[in-house]
């Protein structure tokens, strides 16, 4: 496939991003709160959907082990403001099964070995350890922030997840420039402002 094909895809990807923290951002500032709309999940998915499969085009693990992970916790904030149920039968057995269908049927071509795609040549060890590193902190918010919404039975963004947002956006931008990857870092460099204006937000709401 064509370069400027799958970076249209991580473009996309991280346009769809960006507008679900915009507008995120843009709800709470007006409720003087950090609030979460059901777009902010609803763009959630699509994006990680796109984004998951750039990381594949690219052979890029990090970038898959992190969509792979936060990709079931949106359709979990989903199910939680009610909105998974109205969705049509075949769409939500299609986004169930996807992550699987990739992996079975097109990781490596055909043949299922992590290794391969460990070792591959663009991407030194090290760079991959770092990556995956710096996901694993990204994701974290989202298990945290997961956890938490469990225990309140509502989808909510505690303060927690903002901090775990910037300190894994710090390390993926770290990534992005030393992988020479423009999808991430663009992403990641406006996020990074959204992510500490709501650890603002929440800690004003908090002292009022």
């Amino acid at each position: 496939m064509n370069d400027w094909l799958i970076y249209s895809i991580g473009f996309l990807s991280q346009l769809l991003f960006s507008s679900r923290i915009l507008i995120q951002w843009i709800q709470s500032e007006k409720s003087k709160k950090v609030v979460t709309p059901l777009i902010f999940w609803q763009l959630s998915l699509v994006a990680s959907f796109l984004l998951f499969v750039y990381g594949w085009l690219r052979n890029d693990f990090a970038i898959m082990l992190g969509q792979v992970i936060t990709y079931f916790i949106y359709i979990r904030n989903l199910q939680l403001q009610n909105f998974w149920k109205k969705m049509p039968l075949l769409l939500r057995s299609f986004l169930l099964l996807f992550p699987f269908i990739i992996v079975i049927y097109g990781f490596n071509n055909n043949a299922l070995d992590v290794s391969l795609l460990l070792r591959n040549e663009s991407i030194p060890l090290w760079l991959v350890i770092l990556g995956s590193i710096a996901q694993v902190v990204f994701t974290g918010r989202f298990i945290y922030q997961w956890i938490y919404s469990e225990r309140k039975k509502s989808s909510e963004l505690p303060l927690g997840f903002w901090i775990l947002s910037i300190s894994g956006s710090l390390l993926i931008m770290i990534y992005a420039i030393l992988r020479k990857d423009p999808v991430l870092l663009t992403g990641h460099i406006f996020g990074s402002f959204v992510y500490i204006r709501n650890i603002f937000l929440i800690k004003k709401s908090k002292h009022e």
